[in-house]
């Protein structure tokens, strides 16, 4: 199906290595030991599990400080609230819970930095929802503070823009140059297990060259997991919110640029199909008869006067890209994102020296993706 859509973008492929800021050295890496995949003991699931396991024995004796509430059931801004509160039994519980987890997150952040993909390291930014909180931003301070006291070279920095933002914002960073000099804003579609969002970036690149001060502008949530719709009637979906999105930016006079970047969980193939990490989305988005970036040529053909691009990356590889203009005293960094699961990218920022790369000479990495 509209195998020439995809071929009229005029961008670059995608799941792109070599983007126009950064060389993506890694991503979507799935680290294994014997109990299954590391990730897994840093995940948003593993920190309830943790808080759970320690509760247990207090709720045989009665003496849960957090009652009896089932631990999936209480909200982050309530353990948050905990953290500050009178109740320090609560506050010393929940404190267990976030050291416990620091030391998993410790752990399994030595074990990426000690392969290959992902040596010299010397920034990681932590985002994804469980950062969106008091306890993710002490769980990840504390994990920065084991690192250091094993030796790693290393700062672990929460993400600077809204977790529910950075995906959006970092599609920017997919979009060639000649959009910023003719556009003020673009659309952005950032797909999760859960919940699809929908957004208009404003890029305000006149101002910020390099992007800092993006924002975005409107946007719109579908928790698809409630309704358990089709692959097809998902796209349906998305599509109606597009185009709600553009009539909205019109008529604010926006102008919009004829691209959408697109925010997605797995390994994206250069024709934007995706070999494998999507099983948590509605359908079988892997099978070779799909294709979303067609799919959304095919229903938006054009935005304003111009033919439609879109440029699909990993979800990881968006969320770490909204940091791009705040990494360039590094020159390796990388990300992870915890949620469902630990989504990670390695980046190397492409320097530049009187107007050409300063690693023209050299060979680019391959980059290495997931592996069983």
């Amino acid at each position: 199906m509209a195998d020439d859509s995809v071929t009229t973008t005029g961008i670059a492929r995608h799941g792109a290595q070599k983007l126009p800021s950064v060389e993506i050295d890694s991503f979507n890496v799935e680290l294994k030991d014997d109990d299954g995949f590391l990730g897994d003991r840093a995940s948003k699931g593993a920190f309830r599990d943790i808080l759970d396991g320690l509760r247990k024995p207090l709720k045989k004796t009665g003496d849960d400080p957090l009652g009896k509430v089932s631990t999936d059931d209480i909200p982050k801004g309530d353990l948050d609230e905990v953290l500050m509160g009178d109740d320090i039994a609560a506050a010393a519980l929940v404190h267990g819970a976030i050291e416990h987890f620091a030391q998993e997150l410790a752990y399994v952040t030595g074990r990426f930095l000690k392969t290959k993909a992902w040596a010299d390291t010397e920034r990681i930014v932590v985002g994804g929802g469980f950062r969106q909180s008091r306890v993710g931003e002490i769980a990840i301070a504390r994990a920065n503070i084991l690192l250091k006291a094993e030796d790693f070279d290393i700062d672990l920095v929460p993400i600077r823009f809204h977790p529910d933002e950075a995906g959006l914002i970092g599609t920017l960073h997919l979009a060639p140059s000649w959009i910023f000099a003719g556009h003020d804003s673009i659309l952005a579609v950032d797909i999760g297990g859960t919940n699809i969002r929908c957004g208009v970036v404003e890029t305000r690149w006149k101002k910020t060259p390099d992007l800092s001060k993006a924002s975005v502008w409107k946007s719109d949530l579908w928790r698809h997991a409630a309704d358990e719709p089709t692959r097809e009637g998902a796209v349906k979906r998305l599509v109606k919110m597009l185009k709600e999105l553009i009539s909205a930016a019109e008529k604010e006079g926006l102008n919009l640029a004829p691209f959408i970047g697109i925010s997605c969980p797995g390994v994206i193939d250069a024709d934007g199909s995706i070999e494998k990490g999507a099983q948590n989305l509605p359908g079988n988005w892997e099978s070779s008869r799909f294709n979303l970036p067609a799919s959304l040529v095919e229903a938006i053909p054009q935005i304003g006067d111009h033919d439609t691009a879109v440029l699909m990356h990993n979800d990881g590889v968006a969320q770490g890209l909204s940091e791009v203009p705040f990494m360039q005293d590094v020159e390796h960094w990388g990300v992870l994102t915890i949620g469902t699961g630990l989504g990670n990218a390695r980046f190397t920022n492409r320097r530049k020296e009187n107007g050409k790369e300063a690693d023209d000479d050299k060979k680019p990495k391959k980059a290495k993706k997931a592996k069983d």
